[in-house]
């Protein structure tokens, strides 16, 4: 989840393609601030940890429809898309239909907070379909939890590559070389989150994701944010940069940041264990294959 708000804060500047489209730039720019997809990212979190991560739907959805309206209505100048703000303003909150980006950058602690991938992409489809219950709309929200939970979980690039492309149809041929020259600014899903999983693919490190997807210029805060927040499960977080991500938010923010952290550390301290289990066993099974051959 920290990744998300380090690659909206980073992003920030550059949206409405007013980068260069260049990795070269000073990491934070003269006045960072967090914009509506920080807000949605700790609300999303904020409804899972009070509804319980073993809630149903019902109970899982209305805890995260209220907690977005809350904290829409603490920051209501943050740059909402119009349709989305209307939908914070309405006591009726069916969703809309859209296949915007808002489901896939609001997601990533929902690729955090469960164990197993099953239940990380019921609970993404149902934190997409509080608005964005368009097909591409909930597929970007899934596709991007999965990615996160499975980087978590130990995966290669190349198992999470092969995976998004077969369970999410999405095409990751291009290289972000290829996709740099030609792309702008557009909030759909289904042309945001193929180029974030790019970004993340090719990214070396931490840092190089998030340069990566700036690089690539478009909606940069969000796209940098879903880059980033995958970024964070597959490489860690330099302790420096949490520092930063605590200093670009606010204190209401780091209540749930700090609730969030209690209960992804039991789950990161659970895959590690798992990780090195398998990795143990693949060792044992391969010695085991020697012996027997020899």
């Amino acid at each position: 989840m920290y990744g998300a708000i380090l690659g909206d804060v980073i992003g920030q500047p550059f949206e409405f393609d007013r980068g260069s489209k260049s990795k070269e730039f000073p990491l934070f720019c003269k006045n960072p601030r967090f914009t509506d997809d920080t807000v949605m990212t700790i609300a999303i979190c904020d409804g899972i940890l009070k509804a319980g991560l073993d809630a149903n739907e019902n109970d899982m959805k209305t805890s995260m429809i209220t907690s977005m309206q809350l904290w829409g209505h603490k920051y209501p100048h943050a740059g909402y898309g119009g349709r989305f703000y209307r939908w914070l303003a309405q006591e009726s909150t069916k969703p809309y239909g859209s296949w915007g980006n808002g489901s896939a950058m609001r997601v990533s602690s929902v690729g955090w907070l469960f164990d197993s991938l099953e239940r990380t992409r019921e609970v993404a489809r149902w934190s997409a379909e509080l608005t964005h219950n368009h097909p591409e709309g909930v597929k970007g929200a899934e596709s991007i939890a999965s990615v996160i939970w499975m980087a978590r979980n130990g995966k290669t690039k190349t198992e999470i590559k092969d995976f998004v492309q077969k369970e999410f149809t999405y095409d990751l041929s291009r290289t972000c070389d290829e996709i740099r020259p030609y792309y702008h600014h557009i909030e759909s899903c289904q042309e945001t989150c193929p180029e974030a999983i790019t970004a993340f693919l090719e990214g070396q490190d931490f840092e190089d994701v998030i340069r990566t997807a700036v690089s690539l210029g478009g909606d940069c805060d969000t796209l940098t944010d879903i880059a980033a927040s995958m970024g964070e499960a597959f490489y860690g977080l330099p302790p420096e940069f949490k520092d930063w991500a605590f200093q670009y938010t606010t204190n209401d923010m780091h209540m749930i940041m700090k609730s969030f952290d209690e209960k992804a550390i039991g789950r990161k301290l659970q895959d590690n264990h798992i990780i090195a289990k398998g990795r143990k066993e693949t060792i044992l099974d391969r010695a085991a294959e020697f012996r027997k051959k020899s």
